[in-house]
């Protein structure tokens, strides 16, 4: 018993500072913003009222959700295909997999949003290349709109939702695919009805990270939405640091952070913590 209050002691005595750090550099600065929504420009519930009724910014919140949840589900669609070529290809198929998911990393998210500007506008790449062999008269609305920040967004995106898949899918039993197979069941089969089931907990992680980024995302939507699809973090800038009205901003940012907080509780309390591991 004595040994076991003392692995617990020496446990929470290495937590400690992590803790602190955590308190000071994130909880102490959020209950800042959480005074500000309360009493900001006058004491009282005014500014989480006006979330009730603004339409615009209930607009944008629904704007938010619906791109958050687009880009969750291609992103998600694309690194799992990724993901299979990464484990289970040939070395020279996982070599080029390994590539296309690391080289990303190394760009910065600015540098990509105006290289998908360059691609994506009106005398952009891909309109010139598709004006040159006919395909097309006149330019196509590919930025500026909700269609260009999806785009950047995925691109951004499809990295961070690989590595839960990839934990999944090599901790999955190859015992159990052989036997799939010496059953008679066809390939296609056994990964529909085999392979993607036993890596649902990856996917659940890859699609809890990628929709919590989209719900904060900033910089891509403000280049490749051009002030027309803006989303709630462009929303939030916009209320503190051009309108100014600091106690909407903030009580916008309690509100994101608490429905985060939400889906997280969801997670854990229907999925198994060691299961997105």
């Amino acid at each position: 018993m004595r040994g076991v209050l003392s692995d617990r002691m020496g446990a929470a005595l290495l937590m400690a500072p992590l803790l602190l750090f955590l308190g000071l550099a994130y909880a102490w600065p959020f209950l800042g913003v959480v005074k500000w929504s309360f009493t900001l420009p006058t004491p009282g519930l005014g500014q989480y009222e006006a979330l009730l009724t603004d339409d615009l910014v209930q607009s944008v919140f629904i704007r938010t959700l619906r791109i958050a949840a687009i880009v969750t589900i291609v992103s998600v669609a694309a690194a799992y295909a990724i993901t299979v070529v990464w484990v289970r290809g040939s070395p020279a198929q996982r070599l080029i997999a390994e590539f296309c998911i690391l080289v990303p990393f190394w760009i910065s998210v600015l540098t990509r949003a105006f290289g998908w500007v360059a691609l994506l506008s009106n005398r952009g790449l891909i309109n010139t290349w598709l004006q040159l062999i006919g395909f097309i008269s006149e330019p196509l609305t590919l930025v500026r709109n909700e269609f260009g920040v999806i785009v950047g967004m995925t691109h951004f995106l499809i990295p961070f939702a690989v590595f839960p898949l990839a934990s999944a899918m090599r901790s999955l039993d190859e015992r159990v695919l052989l036997a799939a197979r010496g059953l008679g069941s066809s390939r296609m089969r056994t990964f529909w009805t085999v392979f993607v089931p036993m890596t649902r907990s990856g996917i659940i992680g890859s699609a809890m990270i990628v929709f919590v980024f989209s719900l904060g995302f900033f910089v891509t939507p403000a280049i490749l939405g051009g002030g027309r699809s803006v989303m709630i973090a462009e929303l939030i800038y916009l209320r503190i640091f051009q309108s100014p009205d600091w106690g909407l901003g903030a009580a916008i940012s309690v509100v994101l952070v608490l429905f985060v907080g939400a889906l997280m509780a969801l997670l854990f309390r229907y999925v198994r913590p060691k299961q997105l591991i």
